[in-house]
């Protein structure tokens, strides 16, 4: 069976899609493997801080929108069109209970967590990919310097605004589109250093992307 997969992927010579994807890309625990636009793009698995934020920052947001009823994953499957992309963190309306994806239309927030070295734009524009298919909400980690700082913006008008932003020893709080505080320093699991936060919408801003 691994053989015919990997004979399916070596000779292929049409445009990617993410059910070709899907049927075609045994599952994995590696790096993240998207489709977007008829291409496959591949990006490497984080740093031991990016996975460490991203674990603890799907436990607290899990706890964080129980009573709305909805279900909390990292790294999974989510289709819109013939795109397959997948998220660092996602807030769902139901649970993907079976599924290898769910369609991006049952997204309510999605959250990117970028690694703890300053690194350039990524393959994938996600704030513009995310904007693209209506995801309500967008939440931004940076670990730059490992000093943790969180950002939530709502989409308006096909863009991503900013609604709350907070640094490393100082306390983010948002109310939409679910209630959840924290210092973001616990996000790496020890006290991390605090260093003076950058004004909201610079630096933590969600033009381009950190790949990771």
């Amino acid at each position: 069976m691994r053989a015919r997969h990997d004979k399916a992927l070596w000779e292929r010579n049409e445009a990617w899609t993410a059910r070709r994807a899907l049927d075609l890309v045994p599952p994995h625990n590696g790096p993240r493997v998207e489709v977007l636009r008829g291409s496959v793009v591949i990006s490497p698995d984080g740093d031991y801080d990016q996975r460490t934020a991203q674990r603890e920052l799907a436990y607290l947001i899990s706890r964080a929108c129980r009573s709305h009823g909805w279900w909390v994953g990292w790294s999974v499957n989510l289709t819109a069109q013939d795109d397959l992309l997948v998220p660092h963190l996602a807030v769902l309306r139901q649970p993907g209970k079976d599924r290898r994806a769910m369609p991006v239309e049952a997204a309510v927030l999605l959250g990117e967590i970028g690694p703890s070295q300053v690194a350039g734009p990524g393959v994938i524009d996600r704030p513009r990919e995310y904007a693209a298919a209506g995801v309500p909400f967008l939440l931004r980690v940076d670990l730059r310097n490992r000093v943790p700082t969180l950002a939530l913006y709502e989409l308006a008008d096909g863009e991503y605004r900013p609604t709350a932003a907070a640094a490393a020893g100082t306390t983010f709080v948002m109310t939409q589109p679910f209630a959840f505080s924290i210092d973001p320093a616990d996000l790496l699991g020890e006290e991390a250093p605090v260093e003076e936060a950058e004004p909201l919408g610079q630096g933590s801003g969600a033009e381009g992307d950190v790949e990771g």
